[in-house]
């Protein structure tokens, strides 16, 4: 897969210079667009009791004790469920009738935070009652995912499979059978999306499912923070129109988000905003956040002791112990947890880490070796090897193990390709998009960035003109005046002009400045014919290239390096002289070249430019 990425990222390169070919080439090989993955552990819950427990105070029905079990597929038991802490202060929140909403990370059980509430509900007014619950997700893939959890759960263990409480998922993706079933034999908890509940609450072959919702109990918004700009508003419209239409005098919403958590909102903007999507208040006492507790023995990183227990540790090479209670104990497993896992915040409470990377340059790894002093592919071995054995270690309970590690692996467009304004062969490449360069006589070097013609690779500098326009430059070749131009880096995307400053593009190569030279090569509607001679028009004459001369650090200067400006959006290649229509201001778009005056196709998106900008990272 990486070698058919890279195969399909060289596809839209053509790049002239061959020095520069043969360095994006090696970078490419060397991993530029495929990085080291990042690295997450899901972390240990304080835990909030069993559900046995809270069933034998009949804080929750009974038959939830043996609903809320982890089953087999084929119904036998194989643990009572342990709640976490948030699980449990959900239900209790459920249980004074308010909205409230779960701002728990990925993989720490929010659904059953909404679920077990709902099927207590159910339980104790009577199932078979109409729907009591609409659960709405922003996707089906997540509704899909949700309905195999509930199989397991209402179902498993039951005659037939088919539990006290019934739920059916109506997404559009059922067929037409199904939809008539769902219709004629309303569930007690309904599983669909946004765009679905605004058809049910619209159309008049739904009208008896909204009949059977009359007296709704809860409903959910999974994921909420999904819901932004026009889409947030229309699903702010339709929150509204489901609690007229469904909503009782009990009718509780419900939300979930992992991402607002992990952004470090807090409770009372998390309430601020659900409140206003609900059309419904939420407060601040009613947002639930996760309370973590680590898995591994704490140990000061900053402590000598600690430190030196540490690098014996990896010196002595052995193998990660399998038992829980020594790998707890293991100052490297100490080390992965807080670097992978947990950190604490301002206030010392605990939260979870920033997933990383291994990595050899900022990476764990490298953390590592500079802790101890031991050479860095040691440290990584050394991760590895205990991620791995984490994960084959259950945490007491049995579910989970204690390192449930993720790896969010990227995918790279590329990065920047800068150069310095000098000769193809003395100039300096860089691709860590850098802009300036320290010299030993204490002037900055200026890089800048390389964007390439699709037609024949020739390499253009991207450049800000400051001090004058291009008009003055021009005049005086910008070698008299007050202010003495100067250019500075620029991306592609940013092509906005002043009087003060002006996007364009350098040239370094041979072009003619020659009056009749430059009509032959400039586009042909930039001229006019007057007493049988061709000449430039007057608003294309400050679009020709100027000759000029560019010192390291970017200012015009006499002793510089011959180039030539011009002003932006890419009009004609000075090298093979492809020409762009004018219609089409932005040069990131632009479609195939072609030597006549062409009109934008949408299809054709591929940028004129083969470029190695802007990193923007994918999730894969």
């Amino acid at each position: 897969m990486v070698g058919e990425y890279a195969d399909y990222v060289q596809s839209f390169l053509k790049i002239a210079d061959e020095r520069i070919k043969d360095a994006v080439e090696q970078e490419i090989k060397s991993g530029l667009l495929w990085p080291d993955p990042r690295i997450g552990l899901n972390p240990s819950f304080e835990s909030g009791g069993r559900i046995d427990t809270l069933a034998d105070g009949e804080f929750l029905h009974q038959e939830c004790r043996r609903i809320f079990q982890i089953k087999d597929s084929t119904g036998n038991v194989i643990s009572p469920l342990e709640l976490h802490r948030h699980q449990t202060e959900a239900i209790e929140v459920a249980k004074r009738g308010v909205n409230y909403v779960l701002t728990t990370g990925t993989g720490s059980g929010k659904s059953l935070a909404y679920i077990i509430p709902i099927v207590d509900a159910i339980l104790r007014e009577g199932p078979g009652k109409g729907i009591k619950a609409i659960v709405v997700y922003p996707m089906n893939a997540l509704a899909n995912s949700q309905a195999q959890e509930l199989e397991k759960f209402l179902n498993f263990g039951y005659p037939n499979k088919k539990g006290p409480v019934t739920f059916r998922r109506y997404t559009g993706q059922e067929s037409d059978t199904d939809r008539q079933e769902i219709i004629e034999q309303p569930p007690d908890i309904l599983l669909t999306n946004y765009v679905m509940l605004e058809l049910i609450l619209t159309r008049t072959d739904e009208s008896r499912l909204v009949d059977a919702a009359r007296d709704l109990r809860f409903l959910v918004f999974d994921e909420f923070h999904t819901y932004r700009g026009r889409q947030g508003a229309d699903v702010a419209f339709l929150a509204r129109r489901a609690r007229i239409a469904c909503g009782g005098e009990k009718l509780q919403i419900v939300g979930t988000s992992a991402t607002m958590s992990s952004a470090g909102d807090s409770r009372a903007e998390v309430a601020r905003v659900a409140s206003l999507l609900f059309g419904s208040k939420v407060t601040p006492d009613s947002v639930i956040g996760e309370t973590l507790r680590r898995a591994t023995k704490p140990y000061d990183f900053s402590d000598f002791a600690s430190i030196e227990l540490l690098r014996q540790r990896i010196i002595s090479g052995e193998d990660p112990s399998l038992e829980a209670d020594q790998f707890a104990n293991d100052p490297l497993s100490s080390f992965v947890e807080q670097n992978f896992g947990l950190r604490e915040d301002e206030s010392g409470k605990l939260v979870r880490q920033l997933p990383s990377p291994i990595g050899k340059d900022t990476g764990a790894a490298a953390k590592l070796s500079d802790l101890t002093g031991i050479e860095i592919d040691t440290c990584i071995n050394a991760i590895r090897r205990q991620l791995l054995a984490g994960y084959k270690i259950m945490r007491p309970g049995g579910r989970f193990p204690i390192f449930a590690f993720r790896l969010h692996q990227f995918l790279s467009r590329g990065d920047v390709v800068s150069a310095t304004v000098e000769g193809a062969e003395d100039r300096e490449l860089s691709f860590d998009g850098s802009v300036w360069r320290a010299k030993s006589n204490e002037k900055r070097e200026a890089l800048f960035p390389l964007v390439f013609c699709r037609e024949c690779g020739q390499d253009y500098y991207l450049v800000h003109l400051l001090g004058t326009t291009a008009e003055r430059l021009a005049k005086n070749q910008g070698l008299s005046g007050n202010t003495v131009p100067r250019f500075i880096p620029r991306s592609l995307s940013d092509s906005n002009s002043d009087d003060d400053s002006q996007a364009g593009y350098l040239f370094i190569g041979d072009w003619s400045t020659n009056e009749s030279d430059v009509i032959d090569a400039i586009p042909e509607d930039w001229t006019e014919v007057s007493n049988n001679t061709s000449r430039i028009t007057s608003k294309a004459r400050v679009l020709v290239p100027i000759p000029v001369r560019v010192g390291i650090d970017g200012t015009v200067d006499e002793g510089g390096h011959k180039a030539f400006y011009f002003k932006g959006p890419f009009r004609f290649c000075l090298n093979c002289g492809v020409t762009y229509s004018n219609r089409q201001r932005s040069d990131i778009p632009k479609p195939e070249p072609a030597k006549e005056v062409v009109t934008f196709a949408p299809s054709k998106l591929p940028p004129f430019v083969s470029l190695l900008v802007h990193l923007q990272p994918t999730y894969s």
